[in-house]
C-alpha cells in the first residue's frame, strides 16, 4: 500500500508542478513527512490539501495530464463516489473500506484530495455552515451505504445505525441524486469563499476549526522529503499540526496506532 501510494504521490506532485497548482501534505501525511521523512510506519494512506480554486483547477485540468495508470475520481466522474472530497486513484486496483463494501462505487487504491474553503469570522454563521456541511456530508455517505462507520457502542450505536438504514432506504426510495447532494455540500462549503477573512478550513471534517489555517500559516509552502518524493508542506506546519494533534512529535501508544483495514484489497497488476 505504501509503495503504490508513493507512486500516486509522485504523479500528483509532477502534475501539480506542471500545472503550477500549489498543494500541501495534510494531516497524518504532514506528520509523517516531519517526524519520519515519509510514511508513519503503521499508516497506509496519503491526504493532500488545496485551496478551493486550486482544487477546482486540479479536477478540471489534471485528467488530461496524468499517466494512463491513474485517474481522478470524484462525484463529477462517479455518481456514487461516497465522499465529498476527491481521490487520485490507481486503476485496476481495489481498496474498499468496510462501510462501503456494498457501495455501487468500489474504491481503488488512492490518495485523498481535500478542498480548503474560507472560514468565516462570524461564529453564528460558522456554526450554521458547519451544520450544513456535516448534514450534507452524512447524507452523501448514506446514499452509498446504510452502515457507515459509527464510533459509538451499545444501544447508542444500534439506534444510530437503525436511523442510518432508514435514511438510506428513504434516499433510495425517492431516488435522491448523490450529485445533487454533492452540489448542496459544495455550496455550503463555499458559502463564504468571496469573503477575504484570510482563514481556510477543511469542511469535510467534523470540526473544521480544528483543521483551519491562516493563509500566512500555509504560504509560502516549504519542500520536504516523503520517502524519496519531494512534496510541499504548509509554511508553519508546526503550528498547524499542534492545533490538530497536540504533541505530534511524540509517538502515540501502540493501541492508538491504527490504519484503514479494508474489506476488499486487490493490487491488480501490481501484485
Amino acid at each position: 500500500m505504501q509503495q503504490l501510494s508513493i507512486e500516486l504521490l509522485a504523479e500528483l506532485d509532477r502534475v501539480c508542478r506542471d500545472l503550477g497548482i500549489p498543494y500541501f501534505a495534510y494531516g497524518g501525511t504532514a506528520i509523517g513527512a516531519v517526524r519520519h521523512g515519509g510514511f508513519i510506519p503503521w499508516d497506509d494512506d496519503i491526504d493532500i490539501g488545496f485551496l478551493r480554486a486550486d482544487f477546482e483547477r486540479f479536477l478540471s485540468e489534471a485528467p488530461a495530464l496524468i499517466g494512463p495508470r491513474f485517474e481522478v475520481v470524484s462525484s463529477r466522474s462517479e455518481e456514487f463516489f461516497p465522499a465529498c472530497n476527491a481521490n487520485l486513484a490507481l486503476k485496476e486496483t481495489l481498496c474498499v473500506p468496510e462501510e462501503f463494501r456494498d457501495c455501487p462505487y468500489q474504491y481503488a487504491i488512492g490518495l485523498g484530495l481535500y478542498p480548503f474553503d474560507v472560514l468565516v469570522d462570524d461564529d453564528a454563521e460558522l456554526r450554521s455552515q458547519c451544520r450544513a456541511t456535516w448534514l450534507w456530508g452524512r447524507l452523501k455517505f448514506l446514499c452509498a451505504t446504510p452502515c457507515p462507520h459509527v464510533s459509538l457502542t451499545g444501544w447508542r450505536r444500534a439506534l444510530v445505525l437503525s436511523c442510518c438504514r432508514v435514511a438510506h432506504g428513504m434516499l433510495r426510495l425517492f431516488r435522491v441524486s448523490p450529485r445533487w447532494i454533492q452540489g448542496r455540500w459544495d455550496r455550503a462549503a463555499m458559502r463564504f469563499d468571496d469573503c477575504p477573512t484570510g482563514r481556510v478550513a477543511d469542511f469535510a471534517d467534523r470540526d473544521p476549526r480544528r483543521w483551519s489555517a491562516s493563509l500566512e500559516e500555509l504560504f509560502p509552502l516549504v519542500e520536504s522529503d516523503f520517502d524519496g518524493v519531494k512534496v510541499f508542506l504548509p509554511h508553519d506546519y508546526d503550528t498547524l499540526l499542534r492545533r490538530g494533534y497536540g504533541e505530534y512529535m511524540e509517538l502515540p501508544p501502540i493501541e492508538e496506532r491504527k490504519n484503514h483495514y479494508p474489506s476488499s484489497l486487490d493490487f491488480g497488476p501490481y501484485r
